[in-house]
């Protein structure tokens, strides 16, 4: 089940592959992407996700930490918001998620931490207790504070948290741009149905590189 489809050294033309197959989906009036009203949304870029030795671990999350960080390192540059979320649980909170997976990341769990690779000094550290990233949380409530109309999607896993907060997200007003390369799961089929779907009703598919242009 689970596949190593981004490596450091392939990562740039699989995501490019990736996004030439999915442009029929796209609709055809989606927004250009304005950085000046954007936000940065990395989620669940934790141990549990990115140490090998986890049995969660995201075969390709580390080939999405350069792209990540150049992202993260861009934004508060020019006083765009950063937002990390960490997903944690409480038997109360976890729901469903606690029968479907037979686990629940705790705030004990030493792999429950945001990996040390990233820097949350130049963000805002949000808890999520489910996939949706604005569900319980004050997520909507301090974008709309900072005046974001679009935000971008990074981090894992491509077909849980985030598209489930890219679908959010859409259906709470923002416009929503979903990188192809800054994004991870455990195979490319899971990878690609993400792409396919978010790009025909949700989100417009889009390139790291693409993002760090714009914003210059």
């Amino acid at each position: 089940m689970k596949q190593t489809y981004f490596t450091p050294d392939t990562i740039r033309n699989k995501a490019q592959e990736m996004l030439t197959q999915v442009e029929g989906y796209k609709r055809r009036h989606m927004p250009p992407f304005s950085p000046w009203d954007s936000a940065l949304l990395v989620l669940d870029m934790q141990d549990y996700f990115l140490e090998p030795g986890s049995h969660a671990f995201v075969p390709s999350g580390p080939a999405i930490i350069p792209n990540l960080n150049a992202l993260i390192d861009a934004f508060p540059g020019f006083n765009l918001p950063v937002i990390f979320t960490q997903h944690l649980n409480t038997p109360e909170d976890a729901s469903v998620l606690k029968t479907w997976w037979h686990d629940t990341i705790t705030i004990e769990n030493p792999l429950s931490a945001i990996s040390d690779q990233f820097d949350l000094t130049k963000g805002t550290l949000v808890p999520k207790t489910q996939y949706d990233a604005f569900y319980h949380t004050d997520l909507g409530k301090l974008l709309r504070s900072k005046g974001v109309r679009q935000v971008v999607i990074c981090g894992v896993m491509t077909h849980l948290c985030c598209e489930t907060t890219a679908r959010s997200a859409f259906v709470h007003g923002f416009e929503v741009f979903f990188t192809i390369d800054g994004t991870a799961t455990y195979n490319q089929e899971f990878h690609l149905g993400t792409l396919v779907n978010l790009s025909h009703g949700f989100a417009t598919p889009i390139l790291a590189s693409e993002i760090l242009e714009a914003l210059k």
